[in-house]
């Protein structure tokens, strides 16, 4: 049977882990995020670019 360090071992695997996918999670949102408002800009600079060039 286990004992009760392997228990503790067990619960400390599982809580590193937890934390380590929920960071994970966090930090591809944050990247997404971050790519998704620059490509919103650009978009909006070469946007302004074209109307300034038309007028």
């Amino acid at each position: 049977m286990f004992t009760f360090a392997q228990y503790l071992g067990f619960l400390l695997f599982l809580t590193i882990l937890t934390i380590g996918f929920w960071l994970m999670m966090f930090l591809i949102n944050f990247v997404f995020y971050w790519i998704f408002g620059a490509t919103r800009e650009l978009l909006k600079e070469r946007k302004e670019k074209r109307e300034l060039e038309q007028a």
